[in-house]
């Protein structure tokens, strides 16, 4: 299982590495560059899965449609 994943804001392009939770689902983030803020696209359960290079660690585990139910 791969903890990093790179978001990609989709307003000004900006991307940071971050390293996901692995007890929680990241509802929220903010762009560190122009402060938009994500959230996931409508069938994601995170931001990692809409909007990062690798997909939340319970999806990666279980699947899609298997996203912990804690949101952070």
């Amino acid at each position: 299982m791969q903890l990093e994943s790179t978001l990609t804001c989709p307003a000004c392009g900006h991307q940071a590495t971050e390293t996901m939770p692995t007890d929680a689902c990241q509802f929220f983030y903010d762009c560190r560059n122009c402060g938009t803020r994500l959230k996931p696209k409508p069938g994601d359960c995170c931001v990692y899965c809409s909007y990062g290079t690798m997909p939340c660690p319970p999806v990666q585990i279980d699947g899609k449609g298997t996203c912990c139910s804690v949101i952070v």
